[in-house]
C-alpha cells in the first residue's frame, strides 16, 4: 500500500509533544534503561512519590470501610453534581475550615479527580493570549505543561537551596507584569520537602497583594509534615490575598490511585466572585468528567472519622525515612543535600560535576544509574533544576538503604581521581 500521508489534513500537535515533560514519562523511559540491566539486580524505585511503594503505608481502615459501605448500598452508581456531592463538598470545606480563622462554605469547594485535575482546570480557567503565570523553580511539571497547553506564558521565580527552599523574593517581584495573573506555591513542597513558615507565607502573601495576583496553593501533602515547622494553609492570609487551594486525599490517606481531589476557593472578601474565576472554573468542571461518585460520598467519613494514630504512625515511618536518607546521602561523594527534608516524601540534590567524570549531565546520570545499579532517580531537569535530582524516600527503609548503597557505589565508580 502506497504512503498517502502528505495528502491527509492533519497532523501531531508538536506544541503538546515539546510540554510533555512528566515523571511518568521519564519513569517510563528509566524503566527501559533497567531492562537491559545485565545483572537483574532488583529495582529500587526512588523515581516517583508513590507510598503504597512502602508496605508499611495502608491507608486506614475507615477509608476502605467507607468507599465499601457507599458500593453496597447503591445510591451512588449516579453522575454526581457538576461541582461535587453536597456532603463531600460540606466534608472537605469543615476540614479545611478547622486550620483557618473562618469558615468555608460547600460553595467554595470543587470535587476533581486528584491534585493534577485540579491544575488542569485552574489554569485554562486562568488563561488569555497575554496572560502569564508565576512558577517555583524547582516545581512540579504538570503546571508547566498544562501552561504550556492552554498557552499561559510561565515565568519562574526561584527557590533558594541555601535558605532552606524559601522563595526568592526578589525573583517573584522581577518575573510579575501587569499580564500576570497569579502564582504557585507548593507546600509541604513537591520536589524540595521543605514546609514554608507563617512567617515567610505572610510575605508572599504581601508581595502577591502589591502585585495584584493571587496564589495557588498547593496543598496536596498538607500536615505531611515532621520537622520544626508546622504546616500553615496559605488561606489563613486570604484576607490580604485571594487564594485557591488545591488538596487531595492520594499523599496524607496514601491512596494516590484513587485519584480524590479538591479545588477550595480562600476568599473572604468575595474577589474570585467578582472576577470570574469561580463562573471560569464551574464553566470548565462542566466540561470535563467527575470523581467516581461513590468516591466523593465516602469523602465525610474519610475525613470524619480516621483516627489520628494512623496519621501520626505515618508522620513517624517518614521522618525515620527522611532521617536515613540525609544521614546515608553525607557519604555519597559527588551530591550535596542542602536541606534535611521536614515535609513531603522527596528531596532535591545536587550533582557536584567537577568530582565526576563521563556522565554529562542529571538526565545522563539517572539513565546510566538505572541501567548499571537497577536504581530510578528523577532528573532535576524534569522539576525545573539541571544538574539536580529528586529523590523520594517514601520506601521500605531496607530498599532505601540498599538505593544508597547503589548509588554510592555508582558515583565512587565514576568519581574523578586526585
Amino acid at each position: 500500500m502506497e504512503d498517502g500521508s502528505e495528502k491527509w489534513n492533519f497532523q501531531g500537535n508538536k506544541k503538546l509533544n515539546a510540554s510533555s515533560i512528566s515523571v511518568r514519562g521519564v519513569y517510563n523511559m528509566l524503566m527501559e534503561r533497567v531492562n537491559n540491566s545485565r545483572d537483574k539486580k532488583p529495582l529500587v524505585p526512588l523515581c516517583r512519590v508513590d507510598p503504597t511503594e512502602n508496605p508499611l503505608f495502608r491507608t486506614t481502615p475507615e477509608a476502605t470501610d467507607s468507599v465499601s459501605t457507599a458500593v453496597n448500598s447503591y445510591n451512588f452508581n449516579c453522575y454526581p453534581p457538576t461541582v461535587g456531592l453536597p456532603d463531600a463538598k460540606r466534608a472537605i470545606a469543615n476540614y479545611l475550615s478547622s486550620d483557618l480563622p473562618y469558615q468555608l462554605s460547600p460553595e467554595n469547594v470543587f470535587l476533581t479527580i486528584g491534585g493534577t485535575q485540579a491544575i488542569d482546570i485552574i489554569l485554562p480557567a486562568l488563561a488569555r493570549s497575554d496572560a502569564n503565570i508565576l512558577l517555583p523553580r524547582p516545581g512540579y511539571p504538570q503546571y508547566d505543561s498544562r501552561a504550556s497547553c492552554c498557552l499561559l506564558e510561565v515565568r519562574h521565580f526561584d527557590l533558594l537551596p541555601e535558605r532552606g527552599w524559601e522563595v526568592d523574593l526578589d525573583s517573584l517581584e522581577s518575573q510579575a507584569d501587569e499580564n500576570t495573573v497569579a502564582m504557585v506555591l507548593i507546600n509541604p513542597s513537591n520536589p524540595c520537602g521543605n514546609v514554608f513558615t507563617y512567617q515567610h507565607l505572610k510575605r508572599v502573601a504581601e508581595i502577591a497583594r502589591k502585585l495584584g495576583i493571587f496564589v495557588i496553593s498547593d496543598e496536596v501533602y498538607a500536615h505531611v509534615t515532621y520537622g520544626s515547622n508546622p504546616f500553615v494553609p496559605m488561606g489563613v492570609f486570604s484576607s490580604i490575598v485571594p487564594v485557591i487551594t488545591i488538596g487531595s486525599l492520594s499523599k496524607r490517606w496514601l491512596v494516590p490511585g484513587w485519584r480524590t481531589g479538591w479545588i477550595a476557593t480562600c476568599d473572604p472578601h468575595g474577589i474570585f466572585q467578582k472576577t470570574g474565576v469561580v463562573k471560569s472554573i464551574i464553566s470548565y468542571l462542566e466540561i470535563t468528567t467527575d470523581p467516581p461518585t461513590f468516591l466523593q460520598a465516602a469523602i465525610p467519613e474519610i475525613l470524619g472519622k480516621t483516627k489520628d494514630d494512623f496519621l501520626s504512625k505515618n508522620l513517624n515511618i517518614l521522618r525515620e525515612t527522611a532521617n536515613i536518607f540525609y544521614d546515608l546521602c553525607k557519604e555519597i561523594p559527588c551530591l550535596t543535600c542542602p536541606h534535611k527534608p521536614e515535609g513531603a516524601m522527596c528531596v532535591m540534590v545536587e550533582i557536584n560535576f567537577s568530582q565526576i567524570k563521563d556522565i554529562v549531565d542529571d538526565m545522563d546520570f539517572c539513565a546510566k544509574l538505572a541501567e548499571e545499579e537497577s536504581v530510578l532517580l528523577l532528573p532535576g531537569v524534569t522539576v525545573g533544576l539541571k544538574n539536580w535530582l529528586r529523590i523520594s524516600f517514601a520506601v521500605d527503609t531496607s530498599n532505601l538503604v540498599e538505593g544508597l548503597s547503589r548509588i554510592k557505589a555508582f558515583c565512587l565508580r565514576y568519581a574523578k581521581m586526585p
